[in-house]
């Protein structure tokens, strides 16, 4: 089998089973897994797949721009917004991380609601403008422009500060055994920060997002409270969360 007709059905096999063990391929073809980690890794290097231990796992789409990223899962992500919008009550402090998902939720806010919204994503802050009784409290820093927030030591420091209700977090990747991963590491530590200073922390969780994974972990699923996804959502995609005790609420 030649290289290139090896990474096809290397990425057939990701398609179907949803990851790749390289210990089992490379006795079910016949070849070393020397053979089958260099395929792997020259794929990750295109972006096609995501490298872990013993394996690989579908990459996240999320690598696109801000702009494009609107675009994917367009009209599933309004209704994750609704659904995580109504969890939010009177007077609490809230965490709204920044992302597109994110930014649904910030929409479908109740012009009336009185809340504490903590955000390191100026995104956040322009969607709360109109709502007067709504304290916003921003977070500093250097500006990652990929997902248009801020992150680094003094983002950090920061919400170390703060204690919330709630934690509304966006991610690029989600998986049962991967655990809730991005691909930026400022980035992820910013997010872990989030979430340890939360009291719950609620995963918004776009269909392309899930069974992937991304570079740099945030935290284990353990740190997570709630899931909120889409309801087209096929259930095998969600049962494993709701095994591990994981609420999952279907918007």
């Amino acid at each position: 089998m030649l290289t290139l007709q090896r990474k096809q059905h290397l990425l057939e096999i990701l398609e179907r089973d949803g990851q790749i063990v390289a210990k089992l391929l490379s006795e079910q073809l016949g070849l070393s897994e020397d053979t089958i980690r260099r395929d792997l890794r020259q794929l990750a290097k295109e972006g096609l797949l995501q490298r872990v231990h013993g394996g690989a796992l579908p990459a996240s789409p999320a690598t696109a721009t801000f702009v494009e990223r609107q675009q994917i899962s367009s009209a599933a992500k309004p209704a994750i917004g609704r659904a995580a919008a109504a969890m939010i009550q009177p007077g609490q402090v809230v965490f709204i991380d920044g992302g597109t998902t994110a930014v649904q939720l910030a929409r479908q806010l109740p012009p009336a609601l009185r809340a504490t919204v903590v955000t390191h994503s100026p995104s956040i802050a322009l969607e709360l403008l109109e709502h007067p009784q709504i304290e916003v409290i921003m977070i500093g820093g250097r500006l990652f422009k990929h997902s248009i927030v801020s992150v680094g030591a003094a983002a950090i420091e920061a919400i170390g500060q703060i204690r919330a209700d709630l934690y509304f977090m966006g991610v690029c990747s989600l998986h049962p055994e991967a655990g809730i991963s991005t691909g930026d590491y400022e980035e992820a530590c910013v997010k872990r920060a989030l979430c340890n200073a939360a009291l719950k922390t609620v995963v918004l969780a776009s269909p392309e997002k899930l069974d992937t994974a991304s570079p740099f972990q945030i935290a284990p699923l353990t740190q997570v409270s709630e899931i909120v996804v889409n309801a087209g959502v096929a259930e095998s995609l969600i049962a494993p969360y709701r095994k591990m005790g994981i609420a999952v609420t279907l918007a």
